[in-house]
This record gives C-alpha cells, structure tokens and sequence, in this order.
C-alpha cells in the first residue's frame, strides 16, 4: 500500500471525512445542501441522511437549545452519485422548547421526512434502567478484526466492502457474522465510538451519535430466523428511525450499544437500543422498524 493510500485510510483522515460529511451547507435561508460519501456507490446509508438533517434542523435553533429527540421517515433510498438538499420548516419557537421539520430532497422529490425537538436545559426528576453486564470493549476484538479472521467465509463479492475503512469502530459482544448462523433471542450489544478524536463541538458528537445510531440495530431482528445482510435473497432497509437524546455525551469515547427487537412480522422488524456511556449513564434511545424481506427464489 502506497503511502498516500495509507494516510487516507488513516483514522484521523478518516474522521476529518466525516465531520466535513455530516456538516451542511447553507445555500440560503434554512435550506442547506449535505455532501456526498466519499467513494460510496449505490444508495445513502440511512445515518449520514439522519445525522445531515439533524445538523441541518439544528442551524436554525440557538445554541442554548440542543436536540432532544428526531423522528423520521424513509421514503425513497438515496443515490450516493448525488448531493442532498434539505428544506427547513420552523415550526415553533416557545419559552423552553423549539420545533422543527426537515425534508431531505434528491431530483426534487423527497427522500426522508424528519420532526425534531430542541429544549433548553432545565433540571427535573431523573431515573434510568441500569446498562447491561458486558466485558469492556478492551477485552472484544473489532468487527474488522474478526473479518479478516473469517474472511474465507464471507461471500468473495463482499469482501472489500466488509473490510472498508470505516468512520466508527464497532466491537460487538457477540461476534456472530459470518460463523455462527444458529438463532439466538433478539438480543445483542456493541461498543463504539469515532475511530479518532471528533474535537469539542457538541454538534459533531450529536450527529456522529445519530450517524451510528443506524449501524447493528436492524441485524437485531433478523438473529432468531437465521439470516442476515449477506443472504443473497434478503431484502432489507430502514424504514423509520426515532432517537432520543437524554444527556451529554462524546462520540470518540467508547459507548455500548445495546439493542433488541421484541416483534418482527409482515415483512418489518421492529428494533428498541439503549445508548449507554461506559460509566452507565443512558445517554440516549433509538427505535427503529425496517423492511425484512424474503424473496422467493
């Protein structure tokens, strides 16, 4: 590997990428354009639309009112050989709470729809559910590590996009893909965290967050039938994606991922997660229902 190609493989080359991602440009009042993945082909992944409309929805509200929580709707996949256009509607702005919609565009027709929730911080009663019992991320092996160990049994055409150089380093609990194919109960739990420092922006850790927030999640009801992404036949995609964000965070400090899916029919699969700090604060929540579909061959 040539030294050029090392250093944009690099993980602090890596980052620069995707803050300059999932920044927007503001091409005129409230309306902004997102920037194209680099070297991506086919269609958007769902956490960079989710993690560009939340930076765009955010430009519009006061920096003493950060997010507390989005909800938005796929429409149409997303075609990476184009740049997104997000429209700003401000909806309301009252003594504690503002709202806002966002209505991500390519070809002129819509490709998400998202509402956010922006509040000034205030004090209040407080509770959360414990985080689950897991070894620390320094004790489990990266997702890419354990790919490169099994890699003779994933599918050749899925080689290189398994061993990409990728923005977040994921460290699941239970390494399952591409060896173990039994059904387990809905279940599972992942670290993560930007592959470099991400700097001092609470912005850019919100939106690193709800980027990665789209990764694992969907997997979670597929586990009991014995299927996953490689299955030639499988048909899969984010349909909705609700997130909740309870307290400060950072993006480039390990967080566990814990994630289930209590009902999966019809074709969708309904997947709950719990976004917890190492320390075991619950810094945020994620629901999420995406098409699982069969083809018959």
């Amino acid at each position: 590997m040539t030294e050029i190609a090392q250093e944009k493989r690099s993980p602090a080359i890596m980052i620069e990428q995707l803050k300059a991602l999932l920044d927007v440009e503001e091409i005129d009042r409230d309306l902004y354009r997102g920037a194209r993945a680099r070297g991506s082909r086919g269609r958007v992944f769902g956490g960079q639309v989710i993690g560009q409309a939340l930076v765009a929805a955010s430009k519009s509200v006061d920096d003493d009112r950060p997010i507390h929580s989005l909800h938005a709707y796929f429409m149409r996949p997303g075609d990476t050989a184009l740049p997104i256009i997000y429209r700003v509607v401000r909806d309301h702005d009252g003594g504690s709470f503002s709202t806002r919609r966002v209505i991500a565009m390519q070809r002129g027709v819509p490709i998400l729809n998202m509402a956010a929730s922006f509040q000034r911080p205030e004090e209040g009663l407080s509770h959360q559910f414990a985080m689950p019992v897991v070894p620390p991320p320094e004790d489990l092996i990266s997702e890419e590590q354990h790919f490169r160990t099994h890699i003779d049994q994933v599918p050749e055409s899925m080689r290189d996009w398994v061993l990409r150089p990728r923005h977040i380093e994921l460290r699941p609990v239970q390494q399952r893909f591409p060896i173990e194919m039994r059904s387990h109960e809905p279940v599972q739990q992942t670290w993560f965290r930007a592959v470099a420092p991400l700097g001092d922006d609470p912005l850019v850790h919100r939106a690193t967050l709800a980027f990665a927030s789209d990764m694992v999640l969907l997997g979670t009801s597929m586990i009991p039938h014995d299927v996953d992404w490689m299955k030639p036949d499988l048909q899969s995609a984010s349909l909705d994606h609700s997130l909740w964000l309870h307290d400060v965070f950072r993006a480039d400090d390990w967080l566990l991922y814990a994630t289930d899916s209590p009902w999966a029919g019809h074709a969708r699969g309904f997947n709950r997660g719990s976004i917890f700090t190492r320390e075991g604060r619950l810094v945020a929540s994620v629901a999420q229902e995406g098409l699982v579909r069969l083809r018959k061959s």
